[in-house]
């Protein structure tokens, strides 16, 4: 995907998502692209100080924008932040999305899922703080980032039996065990910065684990 078409992504994205984060969306181009900027440097502000510390003027000196504008989207710090947390979790399940093409198997699809995660959580470090700084700031936000992402895992599971490639009654208990998988993964790989595995290695390593379990066999 090139430059213009990601960022165009990333503003339509933010925009439409923002609206389950109390901002008020924009109707012109130059609004999205302005709200688009608040959200990036928001996210650069509660990654690098947290929730409590971050200033809505800092947000702005760093967006390039008034601070008056700011309340042209905005009520608050705290609407801000529920934007963000809304806007950070469909990037991460539209990476996701991007990964995946028609045709692949249920592994091949969840192999490249996670190597999709892997890559976005390397580029985007922030998201491990602000997502797990929800679980106080925003629970509503917190749970349900990770209630909509353990549904697309459900809904891959099913399919996956319905084609006769994974086995049937898998729901809930394996979706919520893989994401917990995935997430620690990138936590490991690709935050904290230990490079001694590549993305890919991880990726194939974990479908390993989905493939062949942990019983010699």
């Amino acid at each position: 995907m090139g430059n213009t078409q990601t960022a165009k992504t990333k503003v339509e994205s933010g925009v439409e998502d923002a609206a389950c984060g109390d901002a008020k969306v924009p109707r012109t181009e130059r609004g999205r692209r302005t709200l688009r900027k608040l959200l990036d440097a928001a996210a650069e502000e509660f990654g690098e100080k947290g929730f409590h510390e971050a200033s809505v003027s800092s947000i702005t000196r760093r967006a390039g924008v008034a601070l008056g504008s700011f309340y042209t989207y905005f009520d608050s710090k705290d609407a801000l932040f529920r934007a963000l947390v809304a806007d950070m979790s469909e990037q991460v399940k539209s990476s996701a999305r991007s990964a995946i093409s028609e045709g692949m198997g249920a592994l091949e699809i969840e192999r490249a899922g996670l190597l999709a995660f892997l890559n976005f959580a390397a580029e985007h470090k922030e998201v491990y703080r602000i997502i797990d700084e929800a679980e106080f700031v925003d629970p509503a936000s917190y749970r349900d980032h990770y209630e909509t992402i353990a549904a697309r895992f459900v809904e891959r599971l099913q399919a996956g039996a319905a084609r006769g490639e994974f086995r049937d009654g898998l729901g809930e208990i394996e979706a919520w065990a893989m994401m917990g998988m995935n997430v620690f993964a990138g936590l490991r790989f690709a935050v904290w910065g230990l490079a001694d595995k590549s993305p890919e290695e991880v990726a194939a390593g974990v479908n390993r684990l989905l493939a062949e379990g942990l019983l010699r066999r």
